[in-house]
């Protein structure tokens, strides 16, 4: 399965930035989202790419939603963030 996954833009260096996912940072393509894009926003990730600024509005019920059906399958998860085997997802508390 492919998803969008949500993050957290925590650093921004020209059309890259660097998103933290549950715990884990990776760098993504901040250039074809339709709207400026700040550090402390949150972003819907596809393979690398920002695909979509989530609106402040909707993040809270965003990341539940999320986190509701990615905690039953952290390795799957780490799978489409692009995280290493061995690395450890926040979701839940864990």
């Amino acid at each position: 399965m492919c998803l969008g996954i949500p993050g957290q833009i925590t650093e921004i260096d020209g059309a890259e930035a660097t998103a933290e996912f549950w715990d884990v940072e990776k760098t993504v393509r901040i250039d074809i989202v339709d709207e400026d894009v700040e550090v402390g926003d949150h972003i819907l990730n596809h393979a690398g790419f920002a695909i979509r600024k989530i609106p402040e509005e909707e993040v809270e019920e965003t990341m539940e939603i999320y986190e509701s059906f990615l905690k039953d399958d952290e390795e799957e998860a780490l799978e489409e963030i692009g995280g290493e085997p061995d690395e450890q997802l926040g979701i839940g508390g864990d």
